[in-house]
């Protein structure tokens, strides 16, 4: 039987947030592991997590289909990670997350390779969300190249790199109150990195159920509310939560989608916030979650202060307040 040495696998998107953590997974199984991202030069942080020559980095966009062939040129197996929480210029939620996607499952269909894509919890075609929405014509696209092909849905997804627990714990360094959109009653289940990434590794591995749609989502539903708290806890700051109703973030949002850092806020991520992000039933009657795979998944508040501490008036040293 042939080992995973003798396996290439194509990861796109390889670079980023997940991707770093996917990699890791894959070299850790001993898979030959290429990296298509639009800018290889910056993906030099991956060489450390593998052995000398096993991960290398090529240049693929998902605008362009040539590039994509190219990247997965003698590969066996296809991992699409690309993903945008904003649109910028031609970077638009359809162009990536949509035809991207599609762009990636026909070439691994043409080349006969495995294919796992990530998706999002939330992904409906009839969302009033631009994002969800081309996250459900991503997978529409991907099952139909790639009938075989495992979908992977994350609630929100934490971890050292995040764009979500590490944003609001720079708010709140500058600010005195943070904002609780929507009274911040939505329900989220938040994931963590690591866990999605053993995710990936396991569908490569073959362990997932071919053609399925597994939705990841940590041990604990939590509001908004109480994820800003556990932040708040987390970096010792006390700061007030201040509620603002839908209407009013949204108008705000056309400000501050322009914005930099952790103020940037587009309307169509307010509009994500109407719908709770949560494993449904029918996947866990299914048996397609964290747990049908095996993965006891790791809580927010036992992760979040290996790296939040950065954010304390203390750093890393214990103190009683702020």
């Amino acid at each position: 039987m042939a080992s995973n040495l003798d396996t290439l696998i194509t990861v796109f998107g390889g670079s980023g947030f997940l991707g770093r953590h996917v990699v890791r997974a894959l070299a850790k199984r001993d898979y030959r592991i290429r990296v298509a991202v639009r800018r290889p030069e910056l993906a030099g942080h991956l060489q450390p997590l593998g052995r000398v020559g096993q991960i290398h980095a090529v240049q693929a966009n998902l605008r362009y289909p040539a590039s994509v062939e190219a990247a997965m040129r003698d590969s066996h197996a296809a991992i699409n990670l690309v993903g945008i929480l904003a649109e910028s210029g031609a970077q638009s939620f359809d162009a990536v997350q949509a035809l991207g996607a599609g762009a990636v499952a026909k070439t691994a269909a043409a080349a006969g390779a495995r294919m796992v894509h990530v998706s999002a919890i939330g992904a409906d075609e009839n969302s009033p969300s631009s994002y969800a929405r081309s996250k459900a014509a991503g997978e529409k696209a991907v099952l139909s190249a790639v009938p075989s092909a495992t979908i992977l849905r994350p609630s929100v997804v934490f971890g050292p790199e995040d764009q979500f627990t590490n944003r609001f714990a720079a708010l709140a360094r500058i600010s005195p109150m943070l904002p609780l959109i929507g009274g911040g009653l939505t329900k989220l289940q938040p994931v963590y990195v690591g866990d999605v990434a053993t995710a990936v590794a396991d569908a490569v591995d073959g362990k997932t159920k071919q053609g399925a749609a597994y939705e990841l989502g940590g041990p604990e539903v939590l509001t908004m509310r109480e994820i800003m708290e556990i932040i708040l806890s987390t970096i010792e700051r006390r700061r007030m939560l201040v509620s603002l109703p839908f209407g009013l973030a949204k108008l705000q949002a056309l400000f501050l989608q322009f914005a930099p850092g952790p103020l940037k806020l587009t309307p169509d991520q307010v509009e994500l916030l109407r719908s709770d992000n949560v494993v449904s039933s029918a996947a866990k009657h299914a048996d397609l979650t964290l747990e049908a795979l095996g993965i006891a998944p790791d809580s927010l508040e036992a992760i979040a202060p290996q790296y939040l501490w950065r954010f304390r008036k203390t750093g890393q040293f214990q103190h009683n307040g702020a």
